[in-house]
């Protein structure tokens, strides 16, 4: 008996030891990485009003900044908010698609392209946080590759609740022209955030602000629009929809987002106390991915619920509108490459 009592002393004693050498592996997997630094050891560039340390040096490699996903700096939250919101994206997608036929159902093909259109800004908008602080060229590179997903979920967001969420009164009103312009103004959206992005130090900021403000203002609208007036009409008739709620909920996630996004609270009121954590953009991004998940869940349920309707009205233009969707995406990734071109020579001519 106690030599099989010190057998299992001797076996805890092991695992306790395994244990302790657990952070050593951990350190020799990832390499100690450099220590972040102040706002005046980064280029002009790189800095953001009221956030004062966290920044990551400049010119490391790119195995650097993929590493970062694990350290601490000012943009660790902003990169894990959208990753994480990325993949339960992809897990809903692939929940979805165990009852829906995404191939063979035309009626649910605004439905994949909103899941894809809100993986595609989750995922770019990750990438722009964790890898654009490598160069200037990087920085903008990035951020444009940003802005053509926010277009594309722009689109995408139109497109789904025209399809499942619009009232009949509502579409009879703007069918004529809703998805030409929604993919118009996603478009503005797109060449207004890179323009303002490339322009921003030549412009004064309420300029700066416009060009990334008022494009996507007037896109929601738009977008939002088949919502609204469903929610108006619901309660104005004193429907019961349970859905309806979802859709007001969505709206006002994303109002309170668009002023975490606009205003830079509360870093502005406490400058350097929210370097790392509780910083605007982050409340922002949180709130962002909440509107997100509310939203799809109400187009998934429309999407099965309102058939009937959407059917009706609707009829075969589901085939349009995904082409619409390419020719959107497409012209938006144009433009941001067109720009970025212009961002590389002006910085090649800086270097001469």
């Amino acid at each position: 008996m106690a030599t099989v009592v010190m057998e299992q002393i001797g076996r805890l004693f092991i695992n306790a030891q395994q244990l302790r050498q657990i952070p050593q592996l951990l350190e020799s997997a990832f390499p100690t990485l450099p220590c972040t630094v102040k706002i005046s050891d980064v280029p002009r560039v790189f800095r953001e009003r009221h956030i004062l340390t966290g920044y990551r040096q400049t010119d490391q490699s790119w195995r650097y900044y993929f590493l970062t996903l694990f350290q601490r700096h000012n943009e660790t939250l902003n990169v894990w908010t959208h990753l994480l919101a990325a993949l339960i994206i992809l897990v809903k997608c692939q929940e979805i698609s165990e009852t829906v036929d995404f191939l063979r159902d035309p009626h649910a093909q605004p439905l994949f392209i909103v899941l894809l259109a809100a993986f595609t800004y989750l995922s770019f908008s990750a990438l722009a946080h964790l890898l654009s602080s490598k160069s200037e060229l990087s920085y903008y590179t990035f951020y444009f590759l940003d802005y053509v997903g926010v277009s594309v979920y722009q689109y995408g967001s139109a497109l789904a609740h025209y399809y499942y969420a619009i009232e009949k009164e509502w579409h009879s009103s703007v069918q004529g022209f809703f998805l030409h312009t929604a993919a118009f103004l996603a478009w503005l959206t797109c060449f207004g955030c890179c323009y303002g992005k490339y322009a921003r130090h030549d412009l004064p900021k309420f300029a700066h602000k416009l060009l990334q403000v008022v494009p996507s203002a007037l896109a929601y609208c738009l977008d939002i629009s088949p919502v609204v007036h469903r929610i108006y009409s619901c309660y104005w008739e004193g429907c019961s929809d349970p859905i309806v709620s979802y859709h007001v909920y969505h709206v006002i996630f994303f109002l309170i987002s668009a002023y975490f996004f606009c205003c830079p609270h509360p870093e502005s009121l406490l400058p350097g106390k929210c370097d790392f954590f509780g910083q605007g953009h982050q409340i922002f991004h949180v709130l962002v991915v909440v509107c997100t998940l509310i939203q799809i869940e109400a187009l998934r349920t429309d999407f099965t619920e309102r058939r009937p309707l959407y059917e009706r009205l609707h009829g075969d233009i589901a085939h349009d509108a995904v082409a619409l969707f390419i020719f959107t995406t497409c012209c938006c990734a144009l433009t941001a490459f067109y720009v970025r071109n212009r961002v590389r020579a002006s910085l090649y001519e800086k270097k001469e």
